[in-house]
């Protein structure tokens, strides 16, 4: 198997996820929309985006799917299938909508945009998304108090995916800080080495 990725948000949290579950797999660093690139790469993915997991067979092109299958693969509860699978979707769908749907919007314009441009974002936009990450995050941080995890007392991929954007939250200038119990909860997942450095002696 083989898992193309990049360093960004989405690729990260399928990385850390096969980290996690010591997949036996290959990691391949792509760029699908580097120029050039395109063509090659929409076989295995038509939308050309990483991450994407490709088996002998078939292949994955969503960190969510990903992770189902590698978690299933390992025989790993990371991926819940009990009676807590409903909690772990709804945590999923909330953060993908929600919380970090607002933080991309600081990643994106205060990381990767000054990359390429020194367009300023338009102040609405960045003052509407901080609006939205402070309303979720505080949402986040009453549901954690008294919890270790977002799924009883064990980790599961619910703590990846709610927390994608946090590992950028410096630099991406999100107050995390104004959030104890959502930070005390990503201190947990950042001693985890497949969280904290997902990408380490991968070229």
């Amino acid at each position: 198997m083989k898992l193309y990725y990049s360093p960004n948000l989405n690729p990260r949290v399928a990385v850390a996820v096969a980290r996690y579950l010591k997949s036996e797999l290959e990691f391949i660093r792509a760029s699908p929309r580097a120029p050039g690139h395109e063509d090659g790469f929409r076989p295995i993915n038509p939308n050309t985006l990483v991450p994407v997991l490709v088996e002998p067979t078939r292949t994955y092109w969503e960190t969510d799917a990903i992770a189902c299958r590698l978690s299933a693969l390992a025989g790993s509860e990371f991926w819940r299938t009990d009676d807590t699978m409903p909690d772990m979707i709804m945590w999923i769908s909330w953060a993908t909508h929600h919380l970090n749907s607002a933080a991309s919007v600081f990643y994106w314009e205060n990381i990767i945009r000054p990359t390429f441009s020194n367009v300023e974002p338009p102040p609405a936009v960045m003052e509407e998304a901080m609006a939205n990450f402070r309303r979720f995050a505080g949402t986040l941080d009453a549901y954690l108090e008294g919890r270790d995890w977002l799924l009883g007392d064990k980790i599961s991929y619910a703590d990846f995916r709610v927390a994608t954007a946090l590992p950028f939250a410096d630099a991406a200038g999100l107050p995390v800080a104004e959030f104890p119990q959502v930070q005390r909860w990503h201190q947990q997942l950042w001693v985890i080495d497949a969280w904290r450095d997902p990408f380490a002696g991968l070229t």
